[in-house]
């Protein structure tokens, strides 16, 4: 009877295995969605350039869904049927959000099946032209000789904005105060206009005010310089050693969606990724094309849920 059972098993087994390669082939049978963060931001940008280049390859419409709201997002793209068809793609809000909410309608790391890390994109210390400093230190002694006078813009709690500048005033042992936008779009405007006076703004949201001259950039957020802001040093090169913060952004899938299946979506992620076009595009914008493995991935948002974690923690931030 045992022998019998074993049998059964390695039949079953057997006939898995060679279902794998088929449902990899027959994949996708719909329009794939990938939903991702508002209109214009980071997510939505690399959403959008990648998806016609992989539906010309899967031979499937391959659509881009803006939800606002990193739980909003998740929890719809963690209860979706784990076929592939209906896809995450979103920075480190997502799985930073639980760290800063008691209850959030997911868990990252047991609800999704990561794909790929796309890319990292810096952010760029920017000030309005009235604010009397030009460097990194100069911003850093003007702080530190007027605690909570001066304040930073930011978009909801956990982005990467929100992230950068809380970092910064963490290792920089200054006290600026935080103004709340709904949104990376509003809280430059007022940032333009002179109401708030600096923000951690992403490369592309922030590139064409500094180049207008409107806002001063003082230095960019990784550790390394960026070479589509060459002028640029770094935070942790211009007076505080150690600094690093980023836009982390990639795809993810439900849980349980078939292995063959992540391979397919990581191939042609991957391929649309390094293609010539889209990586020039990239470079000219700051932006740096990872196209990491799955397993890659997870391991960067468990050190990011780690390392992050505890400036959370220390600064008691807790999401809207």
């Amino acid at each position: 009877m045992l022998n019998s059972r074993i049998r059964v098993c390695l039949c079953c087994l057997s006939l898995l295995m060679n279902a794998l390669p088929a449902l990899s082939q027959t994949f996708p049978s719909k329009p794939i969605r990938i939903v991702t963060s508002d209109a214009g931001g980071g997510g939505d940008i690399v959403a959008r350039a990648i998806a016609p280049a992989m539906s010309s390859v899967l031979g499937q419409p391959v659509i881009v869904d803006n939800r606002a709201g990193g739980t909003i997002a998740g929890d719809f793209v963690a209860k979706s049927i784990p076929d592939g068809h209906t896809l995450i793609y979103y920075g480190n809000t997502l799985w930073l959000l639980p760290l800063m909410r008691e209850r959030v309608p997911y868990d990252t790391v047991r609800d999704f099946a990561p794909i790929s890390l796309a890319v990292t994109l810096p952010n760029i210390l920017v000030v309005h032209p009235s604010l009397p400093v030009k460097s990194v230190k100069e911003l850093i002694a003007l702080a530190q000789t007027r605690p909570g006078e001066l304040n930073y813009a930011s978009a909801a709690a956990g982005t990467s904005n929100h992230m950068a500048a809380e970092l910064f005033k963490s290792m920089a042992g200054v006290k600026i105060e935080r103004i709340v936008y709904k949104g990376i779009g509003a809280a430059l405007n007022d940032l333009l206009g002179g109401h708030v006076q600096l923000l951690f703004a992403t490369a592309t949201a922030g590139a064409p005010h500094i180049q207008s001259g409107r806002l001063r950039a003082l230095a960019i957020s990784t550790t390394q310089p960026s070479p589509a802001y060459p002028e640029l040093p770094t935070i942790a090169s211009a007076g505080l050693p150690g600094y690093e913060s980023a836009l982390n952004s990639g795809a993810l899938a439900p849980a349980k969606t078939p292995d063959a299946v992540i391979r397919r979506l990581h191939q042609e992620m991957v391929r649309a990724l390094t293609s010539p076009d889209l990586k020039e595009k990239f470079a000219n914008i700051g932006v740096e094309v990872v196209a990491s493995t799955p397993e890659q991935f997870a391991a960067k948002m468990k050190s990011e849920i780690v390392s992050m974690g505890k400036v959370i923690k220390d600064a008691g931030i807790r999401a809207e």
